[in-house]
C-alpha cells in the first residue's frame, strides 16, 4: 500500500476517514489530494458531523443503534471542482464543506434542524447550510470556515 492509500485510511474523527471525505467519482490527474490546511479544515467539520451522527442516532435510531451520516462530497481539488461543475471559490476547495446525503426531504429537514441546534447550543458558527435537491436526490451542503462564517441558510430545490 502506498503513502496516499495509507493516508486515505487515516481517521479525521472517530467515524470519518480522510478517504471518505476526498472520494470522488471523477478521475482527476491531480488525485484530489488535500493540503495539510485543508485536512485541518476537514477535521473541524468532522467535529460537527460526529455530533450530528450521535444526536441523530439517539433521536431516531432504535435503542443503542448507531446511524451513519454519509458524505457525498467533501474536499475537492480545483480540477475535481471544475469537473463536477462546482461553484468558483467553493468551500469544498479548502476542505471547509461537505455534502451530506439525505434519504429524502424528512431526513434533510431533521439533519438541518440538528445542525442549527448544534450551532445554537455550542455557540459555534457555520458558514453555509444549504438544503439541496435535484430530481429525487436530496443532500445538505454544510460548510464551516476557520473564521468569518456567515450563517448563510438557503434552499436550492429544483
Amino acid at each position: 500500500m502506498n503513502e496516499v492509500e495509507m493516508n486515505k485510511q487515516a481517521k479525521l474523527s472517530p467515524h470519518f476517514s480522510l478517504g471518505e471525505l476526498i472520494k470522488t467519482s471523477y478521475h482527476p490527474l491531480d488525485g484530489n489530494i488535500p493540503s495539510h490546511v485543508a485536512i485541518e479544515n476537514l477535521k473541524r467539520i468532522c467535529g460537527w458531523l460526529e455530533i450530528l451522527r450521535e444526536r441523530y442516532s439517539r433521536k431516531y435510531g432504535e435503542a443503542g443503534e448507531e446511524l451513519p451520516v454519509i458524505i457525498n462530497s467533501g474536499y475537492r481539488s480545483e480540477e475535481v471542482n471544475r469537473m463536477c461543475g462546482g461553484a468558483k471559490g467553493s468551500n469544498h476547495l479548502t476542505g471547509c464543506a461537505v455534502d451530506i446525503k439525505c434519504l429524502g426531504p424528512e431526513q434533510m429537514i431533521r439533519y438541518a434542524c440538528l445542525l442549527l441546534d448544534i450551532s445554537d447550543g455550542t455557540k459555534r458558527e457555520f458558514d453555509e447550510l444549504i438544503l439541496e435537491k435535484r430530481g429525487t436526490t436530496y443532500w445538505i451542503h454544510f460548510a464551516v470556515r476557520p473564521k468569518d462564517n456567515r450563517r448563510k441558510i438557503l434552499f436550492d430545490c429544483r
